[in-house]
């Protein structure tokens, strides 16, 4: 028998809360992002749901740097996908893959981040993006060539809606881990966990 990872439905922490259980402002928080462009609840609003007032108000930011950002939607769900590995989550790779793919991301190029790797079939702003994104994870700070290459291409917003970005990634990240959220049933994860 195989022991159970992130993912895994027997690992699930917070599973969905039945509708004839869930609280007002539960339910109110539920309707306004079914609603909205994602058009359903899932993956970390599963768990967030716990704390409707804070989903609430972290979906609005969500909508924003996912659909409106100054990078574009490819560029965006490509960030997404460096985020999800950086995290190791299953769910925003499940999730965000086949969106990236749809939108022009190589499927080569979600491969090398799927196995830790540097892809070298990125376009020129995903490269600016990977970069960026590899310095902020490991310095927790972006250099002054790092800095200027996101000021040329997207000018100051882009830097904010870049790091706002990684950062509501991160977050969706970390809670569906803390939650353990489980992938679909029949879905395995899109890459293997990397040390460290």
């Amino acid at each position: 028998m195989s022991k159970p990872r992130l993912g895994d439905q027997a690992l699930d922490r917070m599973p969905p809360i039945p509708q004839d259980q869930q609280t007002p402002a539960q339910r109110t928080a539920m309707e306004e992002i079914t609603n909205g462009p994602r058009g359903k609840i899932g993956g970390p609003f599963i768990s967030m749901m716990r704390s409707p007032e804070l989903m609430a108000r972290l979906q609005k930011v969500g909508e924003y740097v996912r659909y409106q950002n100054t990078v574009g939607m490819r560029n965006s769900e490509f960030a997404v996908l460096v985020v999800a590995r950086h995290w190791s989550n299953p769910i925003e790779w499940h999730i965000h893959r086949p969106i990236a793919e749809k939108e022009g991301v190589d499927p080569r190029t979600a491969d090398a981040i799927a196995e830790g790797r540097r892809p070298t079939t990125m376009t020129e702003d995903e490269a600016i993006i990977y970069d960026a994104l590899e310095e902020l994870r490991a310095n927790r700070c972006l250099c002054d060539s790092t800095y200027d290459r996101i000021v040329k291409r997207w000018g100051e917003q882009g830097v904010v809606d870049m790091v706002a970005h990684y950062g509501y990634y991160s977050t969706l990240a970390m809670l569906m881990n803390v939650a353990r959220t489980p992938l679909p049933e029949g879905f395995e994860p899109g890459f293997k966990n990397l040390p460290g």
